[in-house]
């Protein structure tokens, strides 16, 4: 419970995936814990919005990646909510543009280039990922693409290291009701302060001091869930000051990827629902595009890096258009008069992101540890950034979450095992 000296053991700062799972597991421990956040709702960068295609549409994470192991699998069902375990097909968008022999050449180059990034991430030294492209591979666009969407950068920006020890399961699912409303779901009932802005997290005295837009705050310990990019730009002031964990968030920029949501009349038979294609396949100035998800009509465009940077300085009416002409080369021009945009995300814009996800520079890929490291057992930092195999993702978040939560609960000398007098409040089935 609270010292006279605190108002609460910990306070955690962001409601994010990484936020909520840390909360929950601190209340879980009897701590009295309260989450900080800026926005008006939960889930940060996890966010399901309904729209006029009558479907809920994520703004932010969509797949349940490594569904295998990932928590937020189980939590999905003990909450009721559906999962769709159809695999994603997004080695087939060659085959469908192109032809058969095209598209074994690609795979060919495809898999050549990620056994080079394997080899190379497991040697000493550090480079840029651009280094592995074969000159002149007619192939090279479309993997420079790639890396805006799993990276959110091309591939010049984007550590060898940190891209090769990324470890998926291989196994992606999706959340039907949302994954934005999953997490959301599994943060209700816990304590939380919204419309809170954080400005500053003094630790120099007998408490930590977290002074925020609705007055200060008192606790024993702080764990911090703020994007990196916000960290790296010293939205938070700390005192005394922190300057290893401001040049490792800035070593873990977070750059721009978006989705703009297309709502489709009639419907596509070819190809199949659930379909992914790309725009172009000799720029990694294009976008992906997921056609009739579950089935339902609408397509998807997703864009990362420069792409998503220039679309998202342009607007929403830009990014329609341009999603419009690539659909338009890969269906024809009647295709445009089928579709009515919906919604869109803006995530580099957006106040209290900044960004979408966060990949390493080179010579950086190490600051995730250093980034994650607790600072005299009263400040820990947690959120897909921190995770070395699954940054990127909402299961990365909640794991690191969860982890830090444990180092608070072991540093205030609280068993993480003694969780029968459980404070968090039921979670609660249904949608």
């Amino acid at each position: 419970m609270p010292q006279s000296a605190a108002d609460f053991d910990v306070v955690v700062v962001g409601a994010g995936a990484a936020g909520i799972a840390a909360t929950r597991r601190l209340s879980q421990a009897g701590l009295g814990a309260i989450m900080l956040e800026a926005r008006d709702r939960l889930g940060g960068r996890a966010h399901t919005v309904a729209s006029a295609a009558g479907f809920p549409l994520d703004l932010g994470c969509e797949w349940l990646h490594s569904a295998d192991r990932n928590p937020w699998t189980q939590i999905a069902r003990e909450l009721g909510f559906k999962i769709d375990e159809k695999l994603p097909d997004w080695g087939s968008r060659v085959a469908w543009l192109k032809d058969e022999i095209t598209d074994a050449d690609w795979q060919k180059a495809r898999d050549a280039f990620y056994e080079r990034l394997d080899r190379a991430a497991e040697e000493p030294g550090d480079r840029a990922a651009a280094t592995l492209l074969e000159p002149g591979n007619r192939w090279n666009p479309l993997l420079g693409a790639i890396s805006t969407w799993a990276n959110g950068a091309e591939l010049a920006q984007v550590s060898v290291q940190d891209y090769g020890r990324y470890d998926p399961s291989g196994t992606n699912w999706r959340v039907l009701d949302g994954y934005g409303a999953l997490i959301a779901r599994y943060g209700a009932g816990l304590p939380v302060k919204l419309d809170t802005l954080v400005s500053r997290i003094d630790w120099s005295g007998a408490a930590v001091t977290v002074a925020t837009s609705r007055g200060d705050l008192r606790a024993r310990a702080v764990i911090v869930t703020v994007p990196t990019n916000l960290l790296a730009a010293e939205k938070i002031i700390f005192k005394p000051a922190l300057p290893d964990k401001i040049a490792a968030a800035a070593g873990l920029p977070m750059h721009v990827v978006n989705k703009f949501f297309l709502r489709l009349d009639g419907k596509i038979d070819d190809p199949k629902p659930d379909s992914n294609l790309v725009g172009k396949i000799d720029s990694d100035f294009t976008g992906a595009y997921q056609i009739q998800p579950h089935g339902w009509p609408v397509i998807l465009g997703y864009y990362g890096g420069d792409c998503a940077a220039e679309l998202e300085r342009r607007g929403q009416a830009a990014t329609a258009d341009f999603a419009l002409g690539e659909l338009a080369g890969l269906f024809g021009n009647n295709i445009k008069r089928r579709l009515t945009p919906l919604v869109g995300s803006a995530w580099g814009l957006e106040e209290f992101s900044r960004g979408a996800y966060s990949m390493a520079l080179p010579l950086h890929a190490d600051d995730r540890d250093k980034l994650a490291t607790p600072v005299a057992g009263r400040l820990f930092f947690a959120g897909e950034a921190c995770s070395s195999r699954d940054f990127g993702t909402a299961n990365a978040a909640y794991n690191t979450g969860a982890a830090a939560a444990n180092a608070a609960i072991a540093a205030l000398g609280v068993s993480p095992g003694a969780f029968a007098s459980s404070a968090a409040p039921p979670i609660q089935a249904g949608t």
